[in-house]
């Protein structure tokens, strides 16, 4: 985890973000520190047999909050894991959920751990016995603490999860929907590997659907042609960028990675970029755009839009003040730290929070769960239905008006929706009403004037009635 010097922690800031939003509602003080304890977190230790040689590892899991069953929540592997990362990420999978009304609690979890050091087998080695210490110690289960892929995990790590728990829970029918994320062919849903990404996408949309927000950000008209700066290209901000380049016509002005940025003012194309990554380790040498060493100095870049989808704390006290995109849309979590977030808002810099912004991931993530525990493919059982239907309606037309109507036509209203559009379509309704709220909250009380505040305000709201209904014990 990226540390700043005379700054609050990720936790803390996350914390003094959320008095903020309680500041303004007026929450008595017993319900706010309810909300915003962290119910509990687990810290486990165990050796695996490496090369012959015993190694120790150590991991997380947190539980921020159960007043929805299952929490859920990312487990990263990375060598800078810590239990202050872990529970700050743990609080915002709360609000996040709470924001898109995912009915989840909070959680997350982490293994201090560098993947790249370690072969195939024996990250599975680990892997599994991490999952073990954790479903051992009741921290893993459909029912109770849902895991996801994180940074440094993936499609395979869940897969190796996932079998794991079965192993030890056969009993259990819903055993499959024990972590989300997994590959297709082992419970998975379409659309999941995209889904942060797209999720962003989607709210970028929202926003540009309304003249007065996008007018306030020192903006007008469509997103086409608007120019972006995006930091990170991993899963979230390579699919982030490669929607909006090439379905909205925004132009990707640089690229900012680990071992520098890439600019050119008329546009990166995204798809040989990644290829161009995979093929050769490195941003370098690319050859559709100039290499700036300083990789940091290129979140100063002027642009309309700046996606800082890399790793927290990233724009800081340092170099807040020398920011100078209109909008910024945090796909990462917790890439502003507190006090940059107060130099951002009296700048007039209007910031699309993490909380809502990347929810995309958890909401897909729902959908997986869902699926699982229905034990049915989305979509199976109207798919044929919709398409007969729709093959009725063009035959109607063409009796009716003497016409015929095109093959294209015909196509696409007798096209009944599959998983994918099903799961596009679920993502799109979440983030547009999502964002819809937010506005709502923001409109309607005037000591709020940024989109974050609005944001856990919507959130706490909501969890706050969960907790006056049931009561607290």
């Amino acid at each position: 985890m990226t540390t700043v010097s005379n700054e609050p922690t990720f936790r803390e800031s996350v914390d003094l973000m959320v008095d903020r939003a309680i500041c303004v509602m007026g929450l008595d003080e017993g319900t706010s520190s309810a909300i915003k304890a962290c119910n509990s977190v687990l810290q486990v230790q165990f050796p695996v047999k490496i090369r012959g040689k015993i190694e120790v590892f150590t991991g997380w899991r947190a539980t921020h909050s159960t007043h929805r069953l299952p929490s859920k929540g990312g487990i990263r592997f990375a060598p800078y894991a810590s239990q202050d990362e872990v529970e700050a990420l743990a609080s915002l999978m709360t609000y996040k959920c709470a924001i898109v009304d995912v009915p989840f609690g909070g959680s997350k979890g982490a293994l201090l751990i560098d993947p790249s050091q370690y072969e195939r087998d024996e990250m599975e080695m680990i892997t599994r016995r991490f999952a073990h210490e954790l479903i051992r110690k009741g921290v893993l289960s459909p029912s109770t603490n849902v895991p996801a892929p994180d940074v440094g995990t993936g499609q395979r790590e869940m897969a190796w999860i996932a079998d794991t728990y079965k192993h030890l829970h056969p009993e259990d029918i819903n055993y499959i929907a024990c972590v989300t994320g997994k590959p297709l062919h082992h419970g998975g849903i379409h659309g999941r590997v995209e889904a942060t990404g797209r999720g962003v996408q989607y709210a970028i949309r929202e926003f540009f659907r309304h003249p007065e927000d996008v007018k306030s950000a020192n903006m007008e008209g469509s997103l086409y042609g608007k120019t972006c700066v995006i930091q990170g290209l991993g899963n979230v901000g390579y699919h982030a960028s490669k929607f909006l380049s090439e379905e909205d016509g925004v132009i990707i002005t640089a690229v900012i990675e680990r071992d520098g940025a890439l600019i050119n003012d008329e546009g990166i194309n995204i798809e040989d970029l990644y290829h161009h990554i995979i093929e050769h380790g490195s941003i370098t040498n690319f050859p559709g755009a100039t290499l700036e060493e300083n990789g940091a100095a290129v979140l100063e870049k002027e642009c309309d839009i700046l996606i800082p989808a890399a790793l927290e704390s990233q724009i800081t006290l340092e170099n807040a003040d020398r920011i100078q995109a209109k909008l910024i849309i945090e796909a990462a979590n917790g890439p502003i730290t507190y006090g940059a977030d107060e130099i951002l808002n009296k700048k007039g810099i209007i910031i699309i929070p993490d909380a809502y912004a990347n929810a995309g991931g958890v909401t897909v993530s729902y959908f997986e769960w869902i699926r699982n525990i229905s034990h049915i493919r989305m979509g199976r059982m109207q798919k044929r239905h919709d398409e007969t239907h729709g093959a009725h309606i063009a035959a109607m037309l063409e009796e009716l008006t003497g016409t015929t109507v095109s093959d294209s036509l015909k196509k696409s209203v007798a096209h009944g929706a599959d998983e994918l559009d099903l799961v596009r379509s679920g993502l799109d309704d979440t983030m547009r009403t999502a964002y819809q709220q937010i506005r709502e909250t923001l409109i309607e009380n005037e000591k709020i004037t940024d989109l974050r505040t609005a944001s856990y305000v919507t959130s706490i709201t909501k969890i706050a009635r969960s907790y006056l209904d049931i009561g607290i014990y």
